[in-house]
Parts: structure tokens; C-alpha cells; sequence
């Protein structure tokens, strides 16, 4: 049964440092028409609250880095969530809400029925979007601490800094599907389909579907590295003759030295991980 609007009390998660500033217009934003509609509501901007139970629903605003610090922060949390654009990097909140805009999308989250959306665990850590080792991982790292720009050009920008001088490593990778040994450019273990503010890393993923979508990518030339970026770009590359893809519940990863790793974009590194899927952990408004 939906429930009404009036009886909802929403917490308002913000990160406030997301998109320069474009998630507390988000915030404020939403919290205006909550109140103009009579909803119930809280914003909570530096400090989030330790305990979420007082509330019906959570909005977080902020980007793909926003969603993964709330998911490990929250870790047990049960109520049904939405997320709002407001990040750099706004690549789960497409897979859910794809174009609409923001009118659209508020008024689909107060309307229907939260669903389940499966999460994955990396080693100790959640994420919801995607795991990237090797390449990837090189480049958030690149990323890390420094002021990005909207969608992927800051992305882009360091993908092409690196394609020429990244050299591919030797990892062990095993799963129930595959067991593989060998030099990769780079391993992709998508929940989500889309990474780096649009990039189709993995075009057939589903995040409800209870599988993650790995995609395996040999060791190549720099100069192949260039020619194929736009191919992944757009989704194109999974019939390529360098390109290993297959789902999966659990994998392994494990190299002779620590790994570039990112979860949902924020790096991590091990010399070993292990990656599950956790299906149906969340509920989404979507």
C-alpha cells in the first residue's frame, strides 16, 4: 500500500562538497518543496545523523563518491532511499532515473514503491556502482584529493595522461565461471553499467539481477588503448578479441604487489580482494 505524502519524514543527506557546491543548491532545493508540499523533512549537510530511525525515507544528494561513503557509513540501513544528482560523477543516479529531470524525478521517488537494488562487498567495503582494478584504478588515484569537473572530463583528462605510460600488470582471477592468470590493462566488476561520469564499462549490467558483470581487458598498445576508448565509451567493446566478459556471483583478484583499486570511484588498494554480490540489500525509489 502507498503511503501517504503527509505521513512520510525524509532525511535530507548531503555532502557538501560534491560538485563544487551543486549538491547544497540540490539540498535546499529539495527541502523547499518538501515543506511547500507539507512533507515532513530534515537537511543534514556536515554532520550526518549516527541514527536514521525517526525517518521514512532518505534523500542523499551528491554524486557516486556520496552514495558508497553512505552505504559503508549506514551499513545496515533498511529504509527506502533516493538519490539525487549531485555529484561530479552521477553514474548510479542515471541507471535509476536516466534523463528525467529533477521535477520528474521528485515526483516518481514520492509516488511509487521502494524496490530492491543489489550492492556488492569488496574485501570489507561496500559499493553499488562498480569495482575497477589495474588502469581504472591508476587513474582514480591520480584523482584522488583534486577538485574534479562536472560529468567526465576530469576523467577523460586523466585517462589520456595516463594511456601511454600505464604499464599492465599480472594478476590471478578466479571465480566459479573463470579462472584466468596473465598481464591485464585493466578488471571491471560492475553492479551499475555506466562509470566515470558516462563511460559504459559494462552496457548489460543490471543492479537488481543479483550477478556482477565482469569485463577483463588484456594487456594492449598504447596506440590500441587510444583507438578503443571511444568504443568503450559508447558500450561497444565487449566483442573485442582483448576483451574476456562474464558474470559472475563472487570473484577473486589477487597480484604479487598492491593492486589500484577503486570502489565507486574512490581508490583503495590490496594485494588481494575478494568481490561479492549482496542481492536486493538496498531499497530504491526508482
Amino acid at each position: 500500500m502507498m503511503q501517504a505524502l503527509t505521513e512520510k519524514n525524509i532525511a535530507i543527506l548531503c555532502n557538501p562538497f560534491a560538485g563544487d557546491g551543486k549538491a547544497v543548491e540540490l539540498a535546499e532545493k529539495i527541502l523547499a518543496e518538501l515543506s511547500g508540499k507539507n512533507i515532513s523533512n530534515k537537511i543534514f549537510k556536515k554532520q550526518w545523523p549516527l541514527d536514521l530511525g525517526q525517518f521514512t525515507d532518505i534523500f542523499i544528494v551528491g554524486g557516486d563518491g556520496t552514495l558508497n561513503y553512505f552505504i559503508n557509513y549506514y551499513p545496515d540501513v533498511s529504509l527506502p532511499l533516493a538519490i539525487f544528482n549531485g555529484g561530479t560523477g552521477n553514474d548510479f543516479h542515471w541507471l535509476l532515473y536516466g534523463e528525467k529531470t529533477f521535477e520528474e524525478q521528485l515526483e516518481l521517488v514520492l509516488n511509487t514503491t521502494a524496490k530492491p537494488i543489489d550492492i556488492g562487498k569488496c574485501n570489507e567495503k561496500f559499493f553499488i556502482n562498480g569495482v575497477g582494478i589495474g588502469f581504472d584504478g591508476a587513474v582514480a588515484k591520480s584523482l584522488t584529493g583534486k577538485k574534479k569537473k562536472a560529468g567526465k572530463t576530469s576523467f577523460l583528462i586523466a585517462i589520456l595522461k595516463k594511456i601511454f605510460n600505464y604499464r599492465s600488470r599480472f594478476y590471478r582471477i578466479t571465480s566459479s565461471e573463470k579462472i584466468e592468470t596473465g598481464r591485464k590493462l585493466l578488471m571491471g566488476v560492475a553492479n551499475g553499467r555506466r562509470a566515470g561520469g558516462g563511460f559504459h564499462i559494462a552496457p548489460e549490467a543490471l543492479a537488481n539481477d543479483g550477478l556482477l558483470d565482469v569485463i577483463l581487458v588484456d594487456a594492449i598498445t598504447p596506440f590500441k588503448r587510444l583507438k578503443y576508448l571511444p568504443v568503450i565509451e559508447k558500450g561497444k567493446h565487449l566483442h573485442l578479441p582483448f576483451i574476456k566478459y562474464f558474470k559472475s556471483k563472487k570473484i577473486q583478484v589477487e597480484s604479487d604487489d598492491l593492486m589500484d583499486i577503486h570502489l565507486d570511484g574512490e581508490y583503495y588498494s590490496d594485494d588481494k580482494v575478494i568481490i561479492e554480490i549482496l542481492p536486493g540489500k538496498l531499497l530504491f525509489h526508482y
